[in-house]
């Protein structure tokens, strides 16, 4: 796995050994970042269950000013501190070794307000629907901000979520990447 474009391109990522996780392919970040590419320069975004951090990662090596990384397996924060240091985003770069749901609590008391989220949760958990929903009742997202969620082909995600609209849907196998942008009257 690598860093596919801006200032850290071809940078290798590690990826934690003998845990579960699904990072996501090389292909389907590029499509994804390629669709964000507008809205990536100083965009202030959050990484949920963040893995190895190369969404966040890619986001900082285009142009994004502020990455948060939530991810509550420990030797996975390891690893994204490693790649964070790797790649030389640690100044701009904030991880939390902690359940999504909790993060999303108390970041809201802090008043960040995010521009685009990354979701990438483990399939068949049931937490996309649970954490958008608390995406928008803490109101951590900011107005037209989007939410793109990885997910299997078979999870259904809402066309409308309290302020997320579904815009965009992208297939790739058995993965689909859902665009949501939140609309804030």
């Amino acid at each position: 796995m690598r860093v596919i474009g801006g200032t850290a391109r071809g940078t290798k990522l590690k990826t934690p050994k003998g845990v579960n996780t699904r990072p996501t392919a090389d292909s389907v970040k590029e499509s994804v970042f390629n669709i964000l590419n507008p809205d990536i320069p100083d965009s202030i975004v959050l990484d949920l269950f963040a893995g190895t951090g190369a969404l966040a990662i890619e986001a900082l090596s285009r142009g994004a000013k502020q990455a948060y990384l939530v991810e509550q397996n420990k030797n996975c924060c390891a690893i994204i501190r490693d790649n964070l240091r790797h790649t030389k985003f640690t100044e701009n770069s904030f991880v939390y070794c902690q359940k999504a749901s909790s993060f999303i609590k108390s970041i809201m008391k802090k008043g960040v307000k995010f521009d685009i989220v990354f979701m990438d949760p483990p399939y068949s958990k049931n937490f996309i629907q649970e954490t958008l929903q608390l995406l928008v009742e803490n109101g951590i997202m900011k107005n037209e901000g989007i939410v793109v969620v990885e997910h299997h082909k078979e999870d259904i995600i809402p066309h409308s979520l309290g302020t997320l609209i579904s815009k965009r849907v992208e297939h790739y196998g058995d993965t689909n990447v859902t665009f949501l942008v939140n609309y804030i009257d």
